[in-house]
């Protein structure tokens, strides 16, 4: 059993936003995608207190399914939450995703991003993604420790996303 609450995390590029978009049509729970509430018009950032007020309004909710990282608000969420799904990608194939989605949606828009966020690539994402398994994912599978009443799913690959999502 999911529960009312479910947070999908995970390295850009791993396939958050994707199965965020199956889970919520499988389920029939509103969908929350982090990336569009956290950014505003042409990748302007909130300050630290309107995110963090953002964010509790969100996961205030009675449901939802919510994609995205922003480890400082983690916590809050996972407080809320009933499953956490981490999909824990390896970065090979992470990087050639995002290097695929800036390549071809370059002037697009995509669906999970804030309004006037139009797909943008540089090296700093890059070195983020790339370096992910090693600076990140030790951080939330320590953090993952600390909620173990969670429904905790750790997918690895797009098989196991797919078998997942066949289960349901």
């Amino acid at each position: 059993m999911l529960g009312k609450k479910i947070m999908i995390i995970g390295c850009c590029g791993s396939g958050k936003s994707t199965l965020a978009k199956q889970l919520a049509h499988c389920v029939d729970l509103p969908l929350i995608h982090l990336d569009r509430e956290y950014y505003k018009p042409n990748w302007e950032k909130p300050t630290k207190n309107e995110w963090e007020e953002k964010v509790q309004s969100l996961i205030s909710k009675i449901e939802w399914i919510m994609d995205g990282n922003y480890y400082n608000t983690l916590n809050m969420r996972m407080e809320q939450a009933d499953t956490v799904i981490f999909l824990d990608i390896n970065k090979f194939s992470c990087a050639f995703r995002v290097i695929q989605r800036a390549c071809f949606s370059k002037e697009s828009m995509r669906s999970d991003m804030g309004h006037g966020c139009h797909e943008r690539f540089d090296m700093d994402f890059f070195r983020f993604v790339w370096n992910f398994d090693r600076t990140m994912r030790p951080r939330i599978y320590a953090l993952l420790k600390n909620y173990s009443q969670l429904n905790i799913i750790v997918l690895k690959s797009s098989r196991d996303i797919k078998k997942f999502i066949s289960e349901l």
